[in-house]
């Protein structure tokens, strides 16, 4: 309006201003004559002219000026009255505005006469607009964090409210809702959509309203677990009854009305059907009235089998109710685990090791005998099922368990056991000087089982081991020979230095584990046998047939050395290396040595049994022709030709002897010594020998005593031979033994031999010199009397031990000499020795 008024005064002040130029212009026009020098009366006509035109088009304006002059007024005087008119309805607007927010003001002291909060969306809009007092709630300088329903509501009843306003803004489902807040405040919250908007009151309740939506919150969770109980009883496979004051049925589930052959749930409650026989219905009423429970395990016959049940039952209300739950498979499985305990026990009671079970409550469970004979603990003691500590203390008070400083700490932490998920093990070493290994068990349901083993000599068998290794080790390493251990894989498992360096290696290398492969080539420069290598790598490598292999080796720097590979039990190889070449030079030198002694033996022998053949010859004429001559046909002798006879006589005697003597040895050593085998009389064999010997007793004053048992009888042998045996043995002790002596001669039956033997009292013989007495040519003297070539005693031993017999000599210096034979009475033995 004062937009209109401002352009109407200035329509008017253009108006004046327009009408007061053009009156200006008539009023020059009209004085234009009196002034000197115009046209006409003294005025130029142009200048009339330009005063005409100037005043038609003032003319103009003026009049244009003055409609629209006369426009703006009455358009002025309509404005003017519209505004009055304006005015006028404003004023009775502002009345009513003014009733309104009285109206306003009573309707929100009325609303918010309790605390309560109003959260109203407009429509299309997100930002809601929040009043009352929030501080019930949220901070009241947060009043936003309302909507945040998970800041101030538990997760269930926040989701809840959450997907209630969202049902009410997007299709404006209305809701009431009762909640309880985090803090335990019990709210209502309602939903509206009023007016285009959706608007949600929150208030808390309290008094008769709160009583009542609690009680509508405890009533619908109480119905909702009715209704899960019932489907839950309906859905179990175990039958469930309920009964009322008088024992009539008042519910039963689908499993009950299966049990009880009903067609289904009402016919069973309207026929009152039962599960048990009369005399368990009497003893669980019984049990109800007295105690207000029941249980026991029941047979009840279902689907025309009897099945074993778990029936419970207890008082509710003025009714019972119950529940029968099939045990038949845990009766049987309970009888199976008793009978599996048992044979655990058995079991456990066979073992070395102790085993002691404690339970949850750490009492003594299970031992077996073990465990009582390892700690000799009181059975009456243990069957009392005494606690873990006491079973300690009891053993510590005895002095078995280890020496501990902190015996409290020490047994704390053996206690551990019973907190923990997995065995430990652990070793004793008690004080009477046993080792045990304790393992430690923690059992699923509770509680600890403890096994003990002793282990005392395991330790001892263990030092023992580790010792061996340990010298077996140093043994090895101070070797001469070059040892080497090859896995099954071929691979170098071992070593000593002298391998190393008898193949020039280096032991950083072989301390690698390289192949046989490696190594020989590597061992190659010194020896290059292709064929040998190929036989050391067959030894080692090879599965099958894993014998020893002995091989000579001829290196190039002119060593020997002796190769031996042996298999060992792990599937390994062994290979020495000895260097022999020294032994193989002595050995060389000892062969031919040995074959020019052999040869040198056996032209000996020959020499021998050649000289023996030409003397025997001419002493058998010279004897034949000493007989022939101290034959008295022949003419008498001088004393002095007897004696010289009788000296040629002995002569040839002894000569022809030991001739015979010298071709029995070359005979026996070539084999071809034959016995003429028969009974052999053991006292007649003595007395025959001792008859050749007696001009020498005579000679010398020895007497000989001759000690035959009676049991002594015959053996097999050449009868000859062994007279010969004898007379050599008393030959040699009268040679030895001093004048005025006794020289014994005796026989005697063992198991298996006839033993003779002879005993001098002659110097004896050293010990070092004992074993050279039976060998040719060999004969001492020792100071004694006996002269001879020494082929008696390597005769005594050919002959001996041609019948399968030995000989031994048992001497002491100054005290004589014992020489004792054992002929064989084994016929087999003898026949084999003779052949």
């Amino acid at each position: 309006m004062s937009g209109v008024i401002v352009v109407m005064r200035q329509t008017l002040l253009s108006c004046t201003s327009l009408a007061r130029k053009g009156l200006m212009g008539l009023a020059a026009t009209a004085l234009a004559p009196a002034t000197p020098g115009l046209a006409g009366d003294g005025v130029p006509a142009d200048t009339i002219s330009t005063l005409f035109e100037l005043s038609r088009q003032d003319v103009a304006e003026v009049t244009a000026m003055l409609a629209l002059l006369g426009f703006s007024v009455v358009a002025a005087i309509a404005l003017v009255r519209t505004r009055l008119a304006a005015a006028r309805k404003e004023a009775r607007l502002r009345a009513d505005v003014a009733e309104l927010q009285l109206q306003a003001d009573r309707y929100r002291a009325l609303l918010f006469a309790e605390p309560q909060i109003l959260i109203a969306w407009p429509a299309g809009g997100h930002r809601p607009q929040i009043s009352g007092d929030t501080s019930m709630l949220v901070p009241s300088d947060q009043p936003q964090r309302i909507l945040a329903f998970g800041t101030w509501l538990p997760p269930e009843p926040a989701l809840q409210l959450d997907r209630a306003v969202e049902a009410l803004r997007e299709a404006g489902e209305g809701f009431m809702l009762n909640l309880t807040t985090s803090h335990g405040h019990a709210i209502e919250v309602m939903g509206r959509a009023i007016g285009g908007q959706a608007i949600v009151r929150m208030r808390e309740l309290s008094g008769l309203r709160r009583e009542l939506a609690e009680t509508q919150i405890r009533l619908k969770a109480l119905g909702d677990e009715t209704e899960s109980l019932r489907a839950l009883a309906s859905a179990l496979p175990w039958p469930i009854w309920a009964r009322q004051p008088n024992g009539a049925l008042s519910y039963v589930n689908a499993a009950y009305a299966r049990a009880a052959d009903a067609r289904d749930i009402p016919d069973a409650i309207s026929r009152n059907l039962e599960l048990l026989d009369s005399a368990d219905r009497t003893d669980l009423q019984r049990a109800l009235g007295v105690g207000g429970h029941f249980e026991g395990r029941l047979p009840i016959v279902m689907g025309g089998e009897r099945r074993i049940h778990d029936v419970r039952a207890f008082t509710l209300g003025g009714g019972s109710a119950g529940v029968a739950i099939d045990a038949s498979e845990v009766a049987a499985l309970t009888d199976a685990l008793v009978r599996m305990h048992e044979a655990h026990r058995r079991t456990l009671d066979q073992l070395s090791s102790g085993v002691a079970v404690f339970d949850g409550q750490r009492r003594l469970a299970f031992y077996n005998d073990s465990y009582r004979r390892l700690w000799d603990l009181d059975p009456t003691f243990l069957d009392g099922q005494p606690d873990d500590s006491s079973v300690l203390d009891r053993l510590r008070a005895s002095r078995k368990l280890p020496e501990q400083a902190d015996f409290r700490a020490w047994k704390a932490k053996l206690h551990e056991a019973y907190r923990a998920v997995e065995a430990a093990k652990d070793t004793w070493f008690l004080p009477d000087g046993r080792a045990l290994s304790v393992v430690t068990t923690p059992n699923p349901e509770g509680g600890v089982t403890y096994l003990f083993d002793d282990v005392t000599e395991s330790f001892a068998l263990a030092r023992r081991y580790d010792g061996l290794i340990r010298v077996q080790r140093e043994t090895l390493d101070s070797l001469a020979e070059g040892v080497a251990v090859f896995g099954s894989n071929g691979r170098v498992e071992l070593f000593n230095p002298a391998f190393a360096k008898m193949w020039r290696l280096s032991p950083d290398s072989l301390r690698e584990h390289p192949h046989i492969d490696t190594v020989e080539s590597w061992c190659r420069p010194l020896y290059d046998d292709s064929v040998a290598w190929r036989t050391i790598r067959e030894a080692i490598t090879s599965i099958e047939n894993r014998l020893d292999v002995a091989l000579k080796l001829e290196r190039k720097d002119g060593s020997v050395l002796d190769c031996m590979s042996r298999p060992l039990p792990d599937g390994a190889t062994m290979l020495t290396f000895q260097d022999i070449t020294d032994t193989e030079n002595v050995e060389r030198a000892l062969r031919e040595s040995n074959e020019a002694l052999e040869a040198a033996g056996q032209m000996k022998i020959d020499f021998v049994h050649h000289v023996s053949y030409e003397l025997r010859a001419p002493l058998t004429t010279i004897i034949g022709f000493a007989h022939f001559l101290s034959d008295p046909s022949t003419g008498p002798l001088t004393p002095k030709q007897a004696e010289y006879l009788d000296y040629v006589t002995k002569s040839t005697n002894a000569l022809l002897a030991l001739t015979n003597n010298i071709l029995d040895l070359a005979t026996i050593d070539a084999g071809a010594m034959k016995l003429e085998l028969g009974p052999v009389d053991a006292a007649k064999a003595i007395e025959a020998a001792a008859e050749g010997v007696q001009d020498r007793l005579a000679t010398d004053r020895i007497r000989l005593k001759v000690e035959v048992a009676a049991d002594v009888g015959s053996f097999v042998g050449d009868e000859r031979r062994v007279v010969q045996v004898l007379y050599n043995l008393l030959a040699n002790a009268v040679g030895f033994s001093p004048q005025d002596s006794t020289v014994i001669v005796s026989a005697r039956r063992t198991d298996h031999s006839v033993a003779f033997a002879v005993t001098d009292s002659g110097p004896g013989i050293p010990a070092d010199i004992k074993d050279q007495m039976f060998d040719w040519f060999v004969s001492r003297s020792q100071g004694s009397r006996h002269r001879g070539a020494g082929l008696g005693l390597s005769l005594v031993r050919s002959f001996v031990e041609l019948h399968g017999g030995k000989v031994r000599m048992d001497s002491v210096v100054g005290k004589g000499t014992t020489v004792t034979c054992d002929f064989p009475t084994d016929h087999i033995a003898q026949r084999n020795a003779a052949e």
